[in-house]
C-alpha cells in the first residue's frame, strides 16, 4: 500500500477523489489483509469507465488489475476461469485464442471484466443478456478479508445475489463463465430517418441477433447497426471514424449556434449521405469502437414496450430546449435475466443512453430528461449518472430486500460502504 495519490478520477474527469491511501495487492492473502486494515472505508477500480461515484472515496482506493488473465478453460463446456481485473478487450483475446468467444460485448472493451459484471454493463440483442447472465462461478474477498467461493450449481441465489454487485458485497477476484463457441459475424451499418424507426421500433431492434442505433440531435436520421453471425468468409472492416464524426457535430453546434435551422439541414443532409457499411470480421472485432472524445453519460433501461415512446420525448426535448447537445443517443435492447440488481431482472429491455460532451456541465440536460425515464419505469444503468437514492431504487427492484441481506452478510461492518453507497442502497451511517 502507498500513500494517497494526488487526486484518482474517472474517465471523463467528472469523478474525482483523494483517498488516503491506494494500494494495488497482488494475492489473495495481500487483498484480504488490506480488506481488513486498510483506512476505511474502501472501494475498488477497474480503469473508471463509470460515471457515477461509485469509487470516490476518502478511505483506501483497491485496484484489482492483478488479478486478470485466463486461469483455465473447459473446451467441451465452454467455460473458462478468468481473473476479474482482466480488461475486456484483452479477455476476448484470450478467448478467441482457445476457441471460445463472449455471446455479446458492449461498444467499449476498455473496462475490467470485474467492473463490467458490478455494474450490469451490456451490449444489444434482444435475446442476448448483459455480462453477468454468463457467470457460473465467482471468488470474491468479503468485509472481513475472507476468500469465499460460489457457484451456480450449488449457491444459485449467492450468484443472482450478486451477479451485479456494485463493488458492494466483497471484491471479485476470479470468475467462471458460461461462452459460445467462436463465430464470425456480418456486420451492417446504414442510416435512416427517424420517424420511420420509432413508427417501425420492435421490427428495426428485434430482427438481428445484435441490433442498435444512434440518434444524430437536429438530423432527422438515425445510423441503425445490426449484427449476425455467419459463415461467411471475413472481408476488410473500413476504418472507423466515429471520433472525427463526434468531432464535427460539435463544432457545428459552436459555429452554428444562432442559425439552428442551417444545422438542421448541414447535419441532415450530411448524415441522409453516409454510405452504408456492410462486412465480415470475427467476433472480436465486430462489437466495440474506438471511443477517444470523452463525454459524460446517462442511461437508463425501460420496459421494452416503453422504448420508442421515451425516445421521441427526449428528442423532443433535446432539442427544443438543449440546442449545445451534440453526441448522439444510444438505443439498445437487452433480454431479461434473473440477477436480483440487474436492471434487467424480469423483463425485456429497451436502454436510451444519453451524452454530453465533457467542456460543458451535463447536469440541465440530465435533470431534464431523468423524469421521463422515470415515470416510464426505467431503472437506471448503476454505472451511468442518475440522481436515485434507494428509497427509490428499492421500488424498482423485487428482489432488493434479499439483496440487502446478502450484502449485510458478506459485509458486516460496512467496510465498502462509503457516504454514496450509503444513500445508494439504504445502510445507516
Amino acid at each position: 500500500m502507498r500513500d494517497a495519490i494526488s487526486q484518482w478520477s474517472n474517465w471523463s474527469g467528472y469523478v474525482t477523489a483523494r483517498p488516503q491511501a491506494f494500494a494495488e495487492p497482488q494475492t489473495l492473502d495481500e487483498l484480504g489483509e488490506l480488506v481488513r486494515s486498510a483506512p476505511g472505508p474502501m472501494r475498488f477500480v477497474g480503469t473508471g469507465h463509470s460515471f457515477t461515484p461509485l469509487v470516490r472515496n476518502d478511505g483506501t482506493i483497491l485496484s484489482l488489475d492483478r488479478f486478470e488473465g485466463l486461469k483455465a478453460h473447459d473446451p467441451e463446456k465452454l467455460t473458462a476461469r478468468v481473473g476479474a481485473g482482466t480488461k475486456i478487450g484483452a479477455l476476448a483475446k484470450l478467448l478467441h485464442g482457445v476457441g471460445q468467444a463472449l455471446p455479446n460485448m458492449g461498444d467499449i472493451d476498455k473496462q475490467a471484466f470485474g467492473g463490467a459484471l458490478g455494474t450490469a454493463t451490456h451490449g444489444s440483442g434482444i435475446t442476448l443478456g448483459a455480462y453477468h447472465t454468463q457467470l457460473e462461478a465467482m471468488q470474491i474477498v468479503d468485509g472481513r478479508g475472507e476468500v469465499k467461493e460460489f457457484d451456480r450449481a450449488k449457491s444459485p441465489d449467492m450468484i443472482d445475489a450478486m451477479g451485479a454487485s456494485l463493488g458492494a458485497f466483497g471484491a471479485v477476484t476470479e470468475v467462471t463463465i458460461r461462452n459460445v463457441a467462436s463465430y464470425r459475424m456480418r456486420y451492417r451499418r446504414w442510416t435512416a430517418p427517424i420517424a420511420d424507426v420509432l413508427a417501425q421500433f420492435e421490427s428495426t431492434v428485434t430482427a438481428h441477433r445484435s441490433a442498435e442505433f444512434y440518434y444524430v440531435p437536429f438530423s432527422g436520421q438515425a445510423l441503425l447497426i445490426a449484427s449476425d453471425i455467419t459463415d461467411a468468409p471475413a472481408t476488410v472492416r473500413p476504418p472507423t471514424e466515429d471520433d472525427d464524426a463526434v468531432t464535427t457535430l460539435r463544432k457545428l453546434r459552436d459555429y452554428l449556434s444562432w442559425f439552428p435551422w442551417l444545422r438542421r439541414r448541414l447535419i441532415g443532409s450530411a448524415f441522409a449521405k453516409v454510405p452504408p457499411e456492410d462486412y465480415v470480421e470475427e467476433w472480436l472485432k465486430v462489437f466495440t469502437s474506438e471511443r477517444n472524445v470523452k463525454f459524460n453519460e446517462m442511461e437508463y433501461h425501460l420496459p421494452f414496450e416503453e422504448g420508442a415512446a421515451a425516445l421521441g420525448e427526449i428528442i423532443s426535448l433535446l432539442e427544443t430546449r438543449f440546442p449545445d447537445v451534440y453526441f448522439p443517443i444510444e438505443v439498445r435492447v437487452v433480454a431479461p435475466d434473473n440477477v436480483w440488481l440487474s436492471p434487467f431482472y424480469k423483463r425485456p429491455t429497451c436502454s436510451i443512453a444519453i451524452h454530453h460532451g465533457v467542456e460543458r456541465d451535463p447536469m440541465a440536460y440530465f435533470n431534464a430528461a431523468e423524469p421521463i425515464f422515470r415515470k416510464r419505469g426505467g431503472r437506471p444503468h448503476w454505472g451511468k449518472m442518475h440522481s436515485l437514492t434507494a428509497k427509490e431504487l428499492s421500488a424498482l427492484y423485487p428482489r432488493w430486500n434479499d439483496a440487502m441481506a446478502v450484502r449485510r452478510e458478506m459485509d458486516p461492518d460496512n467496510r465498502f460502504v462509503t457516504p454514496y453507497m450509503a444513500r445508494l442502497l439504504g445502510v445507516a451511517a
